[in-house]
């Protein structure tokens, strides 16, 4: 369905639902040109990556936790139409191993889809927040501490230059090192040469000679930088003699249950000491002589970037910006895709689609856009089943603007573009895949003989579960190898049972 603002209840209402490993938020904007301004905040502590036990799987209550915040959410959210939501998901939900169980029961709790997405695309949507609300055109180095992991960004205005994931965040490393609840030199010692570990490979692209300004975004900053400021030790600024005087506290506590200091919420405790050790690290190791607290982090970074994906689907043919359509010309050209080609079967999918789903959605129909424009990818690694790899590498790449959700919905379209279908068999149990499906394997042979083509030729026409395919007889007879292949691909849907593809000249 297109954007349109008549129709909404709050048509200037944005809301984006950050599922992190320590704390669920919730937060609605409302944008105007140059302006932004928060309309309600709600936030949780769920702990959902405290949840996840040895074997990689979320406990039933940790997912009940989950759950629970979520249909609150969701009582907040009420009357809000889907295209004004988007809930994504980061680390803890990229590491479980039964997510895709927590999510179908999430989706349900929340009423809305829910998106896992991509260390390098979660520390993407952080910058855009952070270089929103805190503008500058200085290079700048911005940090982000969650839960389980920890997202670094070197950008300079809104333009992200490099961003990367990290594994290690202040759930997972308070856990293994403070999870007896006490405060020692040698646990702070260990989870420092721990962090320092995973953090290590990044010591060079994000050297200190390589920007003017650092700023920490989201929890761990905010919380040690309100920490500093209520006992007057800085005004919010991070400092590494800031640090030393937090982990100092720590130690004359002793214990967690027993540090009680101005500014330290309940819900941060249980967490201090693997933040301050990642932050002391970074401090040390990067050259950070002052973290400056970020106004912006990745709750308003999604907001944002809905907002240019709904300007672009209303500006269709006009596109405004979206990040995704520039990863995709990114892919073709690193993996040297036949462009002309890609269009060309592209131009011949969507018109095949239009006539099977007039009503889709604007989303299902651009998904089938871009998986024709990145179905030849593969060849980059062999000609030989180049379908195959073509869908590991859209699974498994990082592509800006693309959830891991999404881009496995492209894979799996591009794995079915030849061959047998029973492959297939889990996603052609989804209606919309079959006819998306359909049109791309259709597309595919009308163009197979890589020469210019009149999209409009083939004509396919729908009745419930059976598709018809006509042209005209001139042109059935100039193309004898393309309809020994349409006959084929009868043959293949027939084997499926799924649809049923008739020919008719």
């Amino acid at each position: 369905m297109p954007f349109s603002p008549d129709t909404l209840r709050w048509p200037d209402h944005l809301a984006a639902i950050d599922m992190g490993s320590n704390s669920f938020r919730l937060e609605i904007g409302q944008l105007s040109p140059g302006r932004y301004k928060r309309i309600d905040y709600l936030k949780e502590t769920v702990r959902l990556g405290a949840g996840l036990d040895g074997q990689g799987l979320l406990t039933e209550d940790a997912m009940q936790r989950g759950l629970a915040c979520l249909r609150r959410f969701a009582q907040r959210l009420e009357g809000y139409a889907p295209m004004q939501v988007r809930a994504v998901a980061t680390q803890t939900l990229r590491e479980a191993q039964n997510r895709n169980a927590f999510l179908a029961r999430a989706q349900t709790a929340l009423g809305y889809p829910i998106e896992v997405i991509s260390g390098r695309e979660e520390a993407r949507l952080i910058f855009a927040g952070v270089a929103r609300l805190q503008p500058s055109d200085e290079m700048r180095l911005v940090v982000d501490i969650g839960g389980r992991s920890t997202e670094m960004i070197l950008g300079q205005g809104r333009t992200p230059l490099r961003a990367e994931s990290f594994q290690v965040g202040s759930v997972s490393l308070s856990m293994r090192y403070f999870g007896d609840g006490r405060f020692t030199e040698n646990a702070f010692r260990a989870a420092q040469v721990a962090a320092g570990a995973e953090l290590e490979e990044a010591l060079a692209p994000f050297a200190a000679h390589h920007w003017r300004e650092a700023l920490g975004s989201s929890g761990t900053a905010g919380a040690v930088s309100q920490l500093l400021a209520a006992n007057h030790i800085s005004d919010g600024v991070i400092t590494p003699e800031g640090l030393r005087w937090c982990m100092d506290q720590c130690l004359r506590a002793g214990q967690v249950d027993r540090l009680k200091l101005p500014g330290l919420k309940d819900d941060r405790r249980a967490v201090i000491g693997g933040g301050l050790s990642i932050l002391y690290t970074l401090a040390t190791h990067f050259g950070i002589e002052a973290l400056q607290p970020a106004r912006g982090a990745l709750r308003q970074g999604v907001i944002f970037d809905l907002d240019e994906r709904l300007n672009a689907e209303a500006h269709d043919g006009a596109r405004a910006h979206d990040v995704r359509d520039a990863s995709v010309a990114e892919l073709q050209r690193r993996f040297e895709a036949d462009v002309t080609h890609a269009r060309r079967v592209a131009s011949v999918a969507e018109a095949l689609y239009a006539s099977v789903a007039p009503q889709a959605d604007a989303v299902l129909v651009r998904e089938l856009a871009w998986a024709a424009a990145l179905h030849e990818i593969g060849m980059m690694v062999s000609h030989h089943d180049h379908h195959r790899h073509s869908a590991y590498l859209l699974g498994h790449v990082d592509a800006a603007g693309f959830s891991q959700s999404q881009q496995r919905r492209l894979a799996d379209l591009v794995l079915a573009q030849r061959g047998g279908l029973r492959k297939m068999e889990a996603q052609l149990a989804q209606e919309a895949f079959v006819w998306q499906a359909l049109c791309l394997r259709l597309a595919i042979i009308k163009c197979h003989a890589r020469s210019d083509v009149d999209a409009q030729v083939l004509r396919l026409r729908r009745q419930g579960q059976q598709a018809q395919l006509s042209f005209p007889d001139s042109w059935a007879d100039a193309h004898p190898r393309t309809m020994f292949l349409l006959n084929e691909e009868v043959t293949a849907w027939e084997r499926s049972g799924v649809v049923r593809l008739q020919i008719k000249a």
